[in-house]
């Protein structure tokens, strides 16, 4: 793009040639969101005992660990000097929506953490008594000394992580729900502007976590040569449909409430959705990743039309949709929010990099690396197959 070029158009100001935040800020509330969708759907076998979510219970709260650690990270490549974010939480305003960030994240990523070593501890205990060498060591670091696990501490156990999941489930909120608020309290961009939008960031949150839960259970099953619990498949599904319902439901009240007004602001969005988000946002989010999909969860959520393996299928390809989905929801909020011009005469151009610290190529990087870690921590803790090494009364 020419950046004098853009500087000789008459809607543009000198400080208006590009969008601030950069795909690495899409990134960052889509890995959150998978964080926050994840442990729901662990909360609900924890505390709610809902039984058909028990392949996936253990399986649920790893994941939402191995992408909280991951969740900094796009922010951090995006800041020019990284360092700094600490200065965030050494000298916070209490005034600053950012500041109070870097203290939920922490209290969230400590629960996590601490609900993980407890739902594993039978099994960390045991490999610390009987496993040898370094990775005995490491084991018995983990268990803090302890090489016998006994009932009483187990039901102990089994009561700190339902104390810590009622606890996660406000913090899960707030962590996602804080991304939402930090749009929304932007008066000058009628774009973010509204208070529907951390309840949009929410929900939109939640059916990303749990589609991502779905395909990472199906892929392993897959792998191991386990056929996937219909009864779990099933309840999946639904909560899936859920959530996506009621995420386009709000997505469309907000943007119908707009356009009802008829305010100035109305004819600007009309603009920007059927000119620049026209792919993105008309046929990405909203026929691909909302109707498609809203159209066909409800065959494997609520008949039993076709084999498992046919219904099952159905819920991975809604899973991918609602994934894209949700992206195609956070790029045309943080970009499609940037490309009004700031004198509102006209659009400025967002231009897509691939290579670079800010590029795709970077951006799929970060993308991939939660399910690296995944992979890690299931090579170090009986995270699959569920109940392996007979710790099953230990994680429940």
């Amino acid at each position: 793009m020419d950046y004098h070029a853009l500087h000789r158009t008459p809607f543009v100001f000198p400080n208006d040639a590009f969008p601030a935040w950069s795909i690495m800020i899409v990134l960052y509330p889509y890995i959150t969101g998978m964080v926050a969708g994840a442990f729901v759907v662990s909360t609900l076998y924890h505390v709610f005992g809902r039984k058909a979510l028990e392949p996936v219970a253990r399986l649920a709260v790893v994941t939402s660990l191995c992408f909280c650690l991951c969740a900094t990270l796009p922010l951090l490549l995006h800041l020019h000097q990284p360092f700094r974010a600490l200065n965030v939480v050494a000298t916070p305003s209490p005034t600053s929506a950012m500041a109070g960030f870097g203290f939920i994240y922490s209290f969230y990523l400590l629960i996590l953490v601490v609900e993980v070593w407890l739902l594993f501890r039978p099994a960390i205990v045991a490999r610390a008594a009987s496993v040898p060498g370094r990775a005995g060591k490491l084991y018995r670091a983990l268990a803090l000394g302890v090489l016998e696990m006994t009932p009483g501490a187990a039901a102990v156990d089994r009561r700190l992580v339902g104390i810590l999941s009622v606890v996660g489930i406000p913090a899960a909120c707030i962590l996602h729900g804080y991304v939402g608020f930090l749009f929304g309290a932007i008066k000058a961009n009628p774009w973010w502007s509204t208070s529907l939008m951390p309840v949009i960031f929410l929900a939109s949150a939640v059916a990303s976590g749990i589609a991502v839960l779905i395909l990472i259970y199906l892929f392993l099953c897959r792998r191991s040569g386990i056929a996937p619990d219909d009864a779990c498949m099933t309840s999946l599904s639904r909560m899936l449909w859920g959530a996506l319902l009621v995420a386009t439901v709000l997505e469309s009240i907000d943007i119908l409430h707009v356009a009802y007004e008829r305010e100035e602001e109305w004819y600007l969005i009309r603009e920007l959705v059927g000119t620049k988000l026209r792919f993105s946002y008309l046929f990405l989010q909203v026929l691909l990743g909302s109707v498609l999909p809203l159209a066909m969860l409800p065959v494997p959520a609520f008949t039993r039309l076709g084999d498992a393996a046919f219904r099952h299928a159905g819920t991975g390809v809604a899973a991918v949709l609602v994934l894209v989905q949700v992206l195609a929801m956070r790029w045309n909020v943080v970009v499609g929010g940037q490309l009004f011009s700031k004198s509102f005469r006209g659009f400025v151009d967002y231009p897509v990099t691939v290579w670079g610290r800010e590029g795709i190529v970077a951006a799929l990087v970060v993308a991939v690396l939660p399910l690296v870690l995944l992979a890690g921590a299931m090579r170090l803790l009986p995270v699959w197959p569920p109940g392996e090494d007979g710790d099953a009364a230990g994680a429940h």
